[in-house]
Formats: C-alpha cells, structure tokens, sequence
C-alpha cells in the first residue's frame, strides 16, 4: 500500500519494507524540495549529489555558479543510477550528514 505523500510525482511501481521510505514507511516530507544531479551512489543506501544555483553578487553586479554537494537517503523501491537528475525532499535527519530522501528519478 503506498502513501500520499503531499507532492504531485509518480509513485514507484516496486514496494518495500523500509522504514526510511516516504512511500511505504513512517518517513513524512516537509521543507524544501530540490533537483540534483547524482554523483555518486556507491554506498548502500545513500547518494551524493550536486546542487548547482545562482548567486548574485551586489558589488559587481553580476551573478555567479555555485554548486552545493548534499547526501541523501535513497529508499530500496527507487532505482538510481550516476548521472540521473533526481528530485529530493527534506526530511528529518537520518543520520549524521543525511536530512533529505530521494522521491522521483527524472532521467
């Protein structure tokens, strides 16, 4: 049985077991939600990903790249490979450096 979980995406077609899964979990969303692309995803349940936003500087009035590197839990019903673009919300923290959770893969 899958959970709404406020937020007009597709639901994964797998199901899980995971506590940590917004989906079929306990895990609720709230605060920001943001695209990245994934950078790496070597560990078991966890990715890295890559930020990139704008920062305007007032004195020289121009605006500047920045990129930001954020860890973030990836439930076992997604499926995500390096290089996807992701949508990831804020969550409670998981562990120590992880406080958002993978929602959609969007290649």
């Amino acid at each position: 049985m899958t959970r709404n979980i406020g937020i007009p995406i597709t639901v994964p077609k797998k199901e899980c077991t995971d506590k940590h899964c917004p989906f079929h979990g306990i895990l609720s969303i709230r605060g920001k939600l943001f695209e990245g692309k994934v950078v790496s995803a070597k560990a078991k349940n966890t990715i890295v990903l890559q930020k990139e936003s704008l920062v305007y500087f007032t004195k020289f009035k121009r605006y500047a790249r920045s990129k930001n590197t954020i860890h973030a839990y990836k439930p076992s019903c997604i499926d995500v490979e390096e290089g996807d673009l992701v949508l990831t919300g804020e969550c409670r923290p998981i562990s120590k450096s992880v406080s958002f959770v993978v929602v959609e893969v969007k290649k």
